[in-house]
């Protein structure tokens, strides 16, 4: 990959500093808020930059789902079974190069790590949502949030809902409540942090950084740091990168980030030798539910062939549309199962009385359709789907005409995302060169880092928030020293 990489200063070219602390992090997300109030409660001096003109990014934009487990007070609370151990087998089978200690460490602290957001001055309602939904309709405390129930990790892990929302309604800034609440905690602390104040380049001496230079407004200097952890967010806001590396992204899509995802963190740690990984991954989504009973169509691509399952999350089902030709894809509901959503991102098409009249109007091929559906609606007699292992609570004919047809074509379905790509970091968020080597003081933290997120067909809401605290959290600590 080509990417514009910023030049490494050399210590001894650094004429005056600026500063001098213990650490200094980059970016006032969830991420590099842990960090930092991680590193000054382990009695670092500590300096945080963020470019914008007020702390939360792309975090304080979410719905505000923490994907948390193993037996969490809210789990408890509503009679919900998990342990450490099946949260642990659902991520490994999940994830598409998963790293077990990191996965152990996250399962294993989960319960430790909620009573952590929690400690910042929250609480989570201890109430649970059982439908499937993108997010809670309400200020439920806990829902399913990813494919814990869907073929094949049902069968490989016991399923339990761990996507824990902040008792805010609504689908989008819930997030910033816990924000918020980080930015209280901050301020007990002697932590110094600097707005409209951005890294530009990272200091290195005897291969290890050891600061970074910064640039506000007109204003250029250097601080001097023992460690420094880059917690910069992803790069789906640099039109560049995200042509080159992610194109399913491009302009048929709408960016789920900060304007101040460009890549940057990403770039400054690739400068002194972070091997990237994940890059050409992105969260790509254009829900069809809710309503919930949506889920009991069936998705086709041109040819008329069912290719997911359609009770998969939502950006799994996306991830697969992605891989048809044209990146096309229909749901075909029936009319005792449709029901139009209230903000459809999947347009509505047409309604036809027969099957053969749908399968015209959709341009599919003649017979396709029709033998697809039928073989769909005489399985699901038996609550059965042998061919994609719909899970049966989501099974029901399609058979009472007429049909009606949404559009889950990229480019007419209103697509959003985000990259997942980053740097290679450690358990404790030390950043790493392709032969696994460590880059002495430097450390990385969510969205720029690769931990327990890696591609939007594994991914679960909420986990971008959990891990990204959490291995802020380790990666604050370690950075103290």
């Amino acid at each position: 990959m080509s990417l514009d990489l910023p030049t490494p200063v050399t210590a001894t070219d650094v004429e005056t500093w600026s500063d001098e602390v213990d650490v200094v992090v980059v970016g006032f997300g969830i991420a590099g808020g842990c960090a930092a109030l991680e590193a000054a409660r382990a009695g670092a001096s500590v300096i945080l930059l963020e470019r914008a003109a007020e702390y939360g990014g792309t975090s304080a934009m979410s719905g505000g789902h923490f994907y948390l487990g193993g037996g969490t007070a809210v789990q408890q609370a509503t009679g919900i079974e998990d342990s450490a151990e099946e949260m642990f087998k659902y991520l490994m089978a999940v994830s598409l190069d998963p790293d077990e200690e990191k996965i152990r460490a996250f399962c294993e602290d989960s319960v430790e790590h909620f009573d952590w957001i929690e400690a910042l001055g929250m609480e989570f309602e201890r109430s649970f949502f059982p439908g499937k939904a993108v997010i809670q309709p309400g200020t439920e405390g806990l829902m399913y949030t990813g494919n814990e129930k869907v073929h094949p990790f049902r069968d490989l892990a016991v399923p339990a809902p761990r996507g824990h929302k902040v008792p805010v309604a609504g689908e989008t800034g819930g997030a910033k409540m816990v924000m918020d609440l980080l930015d209280q905690r901050l301020a007990e602390t002697d932590i110094e942090v600097r707005y409209e104040t951005g890294a530009a380049t990272l200091v290195v001496e005897d291969d290890a950084v050891v600061g970074l230079g910064w640039r506000r407004f007109d204003e250029r200097g250097f601080i001097r740091a023992g460690s420094v952890v880059i917690a910069a967010g992803g790069y789906v806001g640099n039109d560049t990168m995200v042509k080159e590396l992610t194109p399913q992204l491009g302009s048929k899509l709408f960016p789920l980030a900060s304007t101040y995802d460009d890549g940057l963190g990403i770039r400054l740690g690739a400068s002194v030798g972070a091997q990237l990984r994940f890059m050409e991954q992105a969260f790509i989504t254009a829900p069809f539910y809710p309503p919930s009973k949506m889920v009991t169509g069936i998705v086709v691509n041109q040819q008329g062939k069912r290719f997911v399952a359609e009770d998969s999350y939502h950006s799994r089902t996306s991830g697969f549309v992605m891989d048809q030709p044209g990146q096309a894809a229909y749901l075909i509901v029936d009319s005792v199962h449709i029901e139009h959503p209230a903000f459809p991102l999947c347009p509505f098409i047409d309604g036809w009385e027969t099957p053969e009249e749908m399968e015209q109007g959709l341009g599919i091929p003649q017979g396709a359709l029709v033998a697809t559906l039928a073989s769909y609606n005489q399985n699901a007699e038996r609550r059965e789907d042998p061919e994609l292992h719909k899970h049966p609570d989501w099974i029901e004919a399609q058979d009472t005409g007429p049909w009606g047809a949404y559009d889950l074509t990229l480019g007419r379905a209103m697509y959003a995302g985000f990259t997942m790509g980053g740097m290679r970091v450690d358990v404790d968020g030390r950043v790493q060169r392709e032969d696994g080597s460590v880059i002495r003081g430097l450390f990385a933290a969510g969205a720029c880092a690769v931990n327990i997120a890696q591609d939007g067909k594994g991914y679960a809401s909420g986990t971008q928030l959990a891990e990204g605290s959490y291995f802020g959290r380790r990666a604050g600590r370690r950075a103290a020293g």
